[in-house]
């Protein structure tokens, strides 16, 4: 479970170190609003990993959504236009 710590435990900077776990990331408020966040390394990867797979997602919906629209090109096409580079 994620836990909200105002910045100013970063003075003893391993308490809220210690509270980091894969799963339960530490918020780090200012004057009481969310500013930051301290977050288990393994954590961030799968997240990042999970960013790209939906960016490479709508990619691959773009592409199809403009290939029913626009029509598909053939293999022997993009052959050609590959050549023509």
């Amino acid at each position: 479970m994620a836990q909200i710590v105002p910045v100013s435990d970063l003075r003893d900077y391993k308490k809220v170190l210690d509270r980091v776990e894969e799963g339960a990331p530490v918020y780090l408020t200012v004057n009481g609003r969310g500013r930051y966040t301290i977050r288990d390394i393994a954590e961030d990867e799968s997240i990042e990993r999970t960013r790209a797979m939906l960016r490479l997602m709508c990619e691959l919906q773009a592409g199809r959504a403009s290939g029913e629209q626009e029509g598909y090109l053939s293999a022997e096409d993009i052959r050609a236009r590959l050549k023509e580079s």
